[in-house]
């Protein structure tokens, strides 16, 4: 195991991070995108960006602190049965500027940008093959299902991963709320999607698949694994992790975690999702994480772990088959 440290600074260069190979691979799927007439403004596309490029480097310590210094949630039950993991939870700070969401653009440097999520009387529709079709607020969602804390892997298909505390409740309590027919074999999640407001640069080209859509089967859906988070680190989701409502499937790639749910859909036929829309041989419907199974571009065997501590290191580890979790999803395939 290789071990690597960065002291505390969090301007680094993306070539700290990112190999020179995967870096220029990115380029060469652009000109993919390019030559499918998706547009020469496209910004680098992959479904978790791998680059720390503008980590901290567009807002101040005060605002980063704003963003994450949230109502907490009380009576939080922590669930027994996802509290260990063999990796420590990331530090919040980094997490909370070591992520992504597309709609805002395609660096890291959306943490500040997406603070323009509006998530004020915020609802969540729920349509299609169902008995009781719904349209939630947050009011509604936190009193029917009671939060608690999971602590998840997480893995990129970049080949990245961190431990996370998440807070929510299982999907599979929505599904008993709305009663599916027997005719929905799969569920599709829409994103916020407001292109006055996001302005993602370069990303709102009419080509691109907007609104983000993703989805599971019904099955994967009614795992005791799969979630809908509402929270992290004892409070309210920040806007930055896909605020007030994402999808969390530790199994599967992180692409596969929709946020800022706004419309959940039940469906007989399999429906488009957006990176496998753009790509569907880089970005598979499914998407379960597969070290045996590499990237068109590059190798899942390995992964760079994102660690503890007010600075960004990390560990190259070996990826797990379905993240660890084979034996609550194995079954399913």
């Amino acid at each position: 195991m290789t071990l690597i440290r960065i002291p505390q600074s969090w301007s680094i260069s993306e070539n700290q991070i990112t190999p020179p190979r995967l870096y220029y691979n990115r380029r060469n799927f652009i000109k993919t995108l390019i030559g499918a007439g998706i547009g020469a403004s496209l910004l680098p596309l992959t479904g978790c960006q791998g680059s720390t490029s503008g980590i901290g480097k567009s807002a101040s310590a005060v605002e980063l602190e704003k963003s994450i210094n949230l109502p907490k949630i009380d009576s939080l039950t922590k669930n027994p049965n996802f509290q260990q993991v063999d990796r420590p939870i990331v530090a919040e700070k980094v997490a909370a500027q070591y992520n992504n969401f597309y709609e805002f653009g395609g660096t890291k440097k959306i943490w500040l940008d997406a603070q323009k999520l509006p998530i004020e009387n915020w609802k969540v529709e729920v349509a299609g093959l169902v008995k009781n079709p719904r349209t939630y607020d947050l009011d509604d969602l936190k009193r029917k299902f009671p939060p608690e804390e999971r602590v998840y892997r997480f893995r990129c298909v970049e080949a990245w991963s961190m431990v996370l505390p998440w807070i929510g409740f299982p999907m599979k309590a929505l599904l008993a709320d709305v009663e599916p027919t027997a005719k929905a074999k799969f569920v599709s999640f829409t994103s916020f999607y407001d292109p006055e407001i996001t302005k993602g640069p370069g990303f709102h080209l009419g080509s691109l698949p907007w609104p983000y859509t993703e989805g599971l089967r019904i099955e994967e859906m009614a795992n005791d694994l799969a979630f809908f988070a509402t929270g992290i680190f004892g409070h309210d989701l920040p806007k930055q992790h896909g605020a007030p409502l994402r999808m969390v499937t530790p199994w599967k790639y992180g692409f596969k975690g929709a946020k800022s749910i706004v419309k959940i859909e039940f469906l007989a036929e399999q429906p488009a999702t957006y990176w496998n829309t753009l790509d569907p041989n880089e970005y598979k419907f499914e998407a379960n994480v597969n070290p045996d199974v590499p990237h068109p571009r590059w190798s899942q065997a390995t992964e760079k772990f994102i660690s503890t501590g007010p600075g960004l290191s990390w560990e190259i580890k070996e990826t797990l088959p379905y993240n660890g979790y084979g034996e609550y999803v194995a079954n399913l395939y």
